[in-house]
């Protein structure tokens, strides 16, 4: 059983503009500013003026006539009195005009201003978005609550677990469980010094019930989720995690969790928390791929090669791509021959051969890292590739 959660800009919203191939397409990005200060004198606006006046030149320089250019970006310009727009701002700003219709997008990354006119899409800025919307779970427990959350970075939300909790539970432990609970819960946890009220279960039996218990959820999450290699997170007091982790047989129950009891908690506070859990386990991710590149640095499965790095990408054979920030190489390919030509700047009939790297290696399953200069697995280039084959 998969949800979905909502993401700030869907794959297929970023599919459908790869796919846009037209004469004078038209790309923007600037930061929003979202500080009251700046949002009072305008910033964002006045950065928006400029990109237009260089989207101008640009397109003069591609022989387009002056009042059709005025008429091509009039689209764009009414943005400038979107009063909603500027008034409930995001991190970034990314705008997108074709022959066709202009689209734009307030999205949570702060973007460096970018222009570029060309006979498709710059995409390469959208791209972060995606490599930190790794899907993970969220476990909230306690002795008689649970609740699973599929999650990423940008939200969180409910999978039905009704089918086997609590009804499902309750008869696995038996229908005096809840009781036993509630007997339980005026004394200490199982793990200290406890003084247990009213009659029923000592400790020990409490806690084989609460081992059934989380063994039967365990069981219900192994056949909800599908994608085994998702972490796990528990959300649960300090001595439930190591029961359940006694419990457990899901293959990647992450050992950081949330301590306290979250049942009551904020939901969006313990999003947030659960981000900054899992968060490491993702950078994890990118070192274990930094350090296969250099492992098999003098094989065929790597290359820093420009020439050789675009058709791996169109091809498909791209797995991890690393990208020097604020590097870019212009040329044109084609995929018929798989010749390669460099330009020293971009035309309407070339573009960026990193843009265009890096999104048929994102589009076709591969992973992207940006990262600074000195962290670059193999240095002065502007493009390393960890390849399928």
């Amino acid at each position: 059983m998969s949800v979905t959660i909502k993401h700030p800009l869907p794959k297929t919203i970023f599919e459908n503009l790869a796919n846009t191939h037209s004469l004078h397409c038209v790309s923007i990005y600037l930061p929003m500013h979202k500080e009251g200060k700046e949002q009072n004198a305008r910033i964002a606006q006045a950065t928006l003026k400029q990109c237009l006046k260089k989207v101008h030149k640009d397109l003069e320089r591609h022989e387009m006539d002056p009042q059709e250019i005025k008429k091509y970006l009039k689209p764009v310009e009414a943005l400038l009195a979107n009063i909603e727009l500027w008034r409930n701002p995001s991190n970034g700003l990314a705008i997108f005009l074709d022959k066709s219709e202009m689209n734009y997008y307030t999205l949570p990354i702060s973007f460096e201003i970018k222009t570029n006119v060309s006979d498709h899409f710059y995409l390469m800025p959208l791209l972060p978005l995606y490599h930190e919307d790794d899907e993970y779970y969220l476990l909230e427990l306690s002795q008689d609550y649970v609740k699973l959350y599929e999650a990423n970075k940008y939200g969180y939300q409910d999978i039905y677990i009704e089918d086997f909790a609590p009804n499902q539970l309750e008869e696995a432990v038996g229908f005096d469980f809840r009781q036993n609970m509630l007997q339980f819960r005026g004394g200490q946890s199982f793990q200290g010094t406890e003084t247990y009220h009213g009659k029923g279960a000592g400790k020990d039996d409490v806690k084989k019930e609460l081992f059934t218990f989380f063994r039967a959820i365990d069981n219900g999450i192994n056949k909800v989720i599908s994608n085994k290699k998702a972490p796990l997170i528990l959300a649960c007091v300090d001595p439930l995690f190591g029961l359940y982790k006694e419990a457990n047989t899901y293959p990647n129950l992450l050992e950081n969790y949330i301590a306290g009891d979250s049942e009551f908690k904020n939901k969006t506070k313990l999003h947030q928390k659960s981000w900054k859990v899992v968060h490491p386990y993702f950078e994890k991710i990118k070192e274990i791929n930094l350090q296969q590149y250099k492992e098999l640095y003098h094989t065929p499965k790597t290359s820093y090669q420009i020439s050789e790095i675009v058709p791996a990408a169109i091809n498909g054979k791209i797995d991890t791509l690393f990208v020097e920030n604020g590097t870019d190489e212009f040329g044109v390919f084609d995929p018929q021959t798989n010749r390669l030509l460099f330009r020293k700047k971009t035309e309407l009939n070339n573009g960026s051969l990193i843009d265009l790297s890096a999104v048929n290696a994102f589009l076709q399953g591969g992973k992207i890292f940006f990262l600074e200069p000195e962290e670059m697995p193999d240095k002065g280039h502007p493009m390393n590739a960890l390849l399928r084959y």
